[in-house]
């Protein structure tokens, strides 16, 4: 195998003319690796994007090739995938209104161009779906762009997909995961073109890395939301004063626990699986 990329959270390796995706237990807040793992991320992210690749097949092709052909020290976090010729826009389905949504649309009024009725608070719910792409920032924080913007970027027919493809899935993963008692308030996603040109669905999908899962039964919109993702670890380093510079603080042990079993219930929850 070639180490094609080392990232924050996964390394890409070349293998056989195929990539090996594997995910590891860092997470990431505020573009920075903490210093702590979180033990069965990668497990858990992988697993539960598995999953939800099969549930959405027939909505979009996927990269996946296999989960269990991968070299046996990755096992459990990796997967065999297409090469793809990734598109250079973070493709944004949100339903409700959370993180840097709300403070594009306390300040704008809108997100990415994308006009919101008035009187909108922390948690509540859109009247629809809006699409809402950023940038991919090599360095430095993604950057809220209009359609226009990414029309010009990639065309307009290709944006007309994307932008169908992301609001697509996203309907249809909240409103399964509706069934199980999960909110998805939001997902970023990613998509390429594979070996035929055709749009295919990369990286991972619906994972708590990059969705906000809230439980239905706890929804209250003008408040902050219980959250099954790393909103938790967020708000702790926040709440240590940290400058979200690095280096970042370690993550004392309850932290971590509480943050594990927080992935762990969204991925029991969401497939109706135990976590092995």
């Amino acid at each position: 195998m070639r180490l094609l990329h080392s990232g924050k959270i996964r390394d890409l390796y070349e293998d056989r003319g195929d990539i090996i995706l594997v995910a590891s237990d860092k997470v990431s807040v505020y573009d920075v690796v903490l210093p702590t793992p979180i033990p069965d991320k990668g497990k858990l992210l992988t697993a539960l994007s598995l999953w939800w690749f099969d549930q959405l097949a027939d909505v979009v092709p996927n990269h996946v090739i296999s989960a269990d052909d991968v070299p046996a020290e990755f096992a459990g976090r990796a997967i065999r995938c297409k090469k793809l010729d990734m598109l250079p826009v973070e493709c944004i389905a949100r339903g409700y209104l959370a993180g840097l949504g709300l403070r594009e649309y306390q300040r704008d009024g809108a997100i990415s161009g994308v006009g919101l009725p008035a009187g909108l608070k922390e948690g509540s719910k859109l009247p629809e779906p809006v699409f809402t792409p950023t940038t991919k920032a090599t360095e430095g924080h993604d950057e809220f762009i209009s359609f226009d913007d990414v029309s010009r970027e990639i065309g307009k027919d290709t944006a007309d997909q994307l932008r169908e493809l992301t609001l697509d899935i996203y309907r249809r993963g909240a409103a399964i995961a509706a069934e199980r008692g999960v909110i998805i308030a939001d997902t970023k996603l990613e998509f390429g073109r594979d070996a035929s040109g055709a749009i295919t669905l990369g990286d991972e999908v619906l994972t708590s890395d990059s969705s906000r899962f809230w439980p239905l039964d706890q929804w209250e919109p003008g408040r902050s939301q219980f959250s099954f993702d790393k909103q938790f670890v967020r708000d702790w380093s926040t709440s240590t004063g940290w400058d979200q510079t690095p280096p970042a603080p370690e993550v004392p042990e309850s932290i971590v626990e509480a943050t594990r079993n927080r992935y762990i219930e969204a991925y029991e929850r969401i497939t109706g699986e135990r976590w092995q």
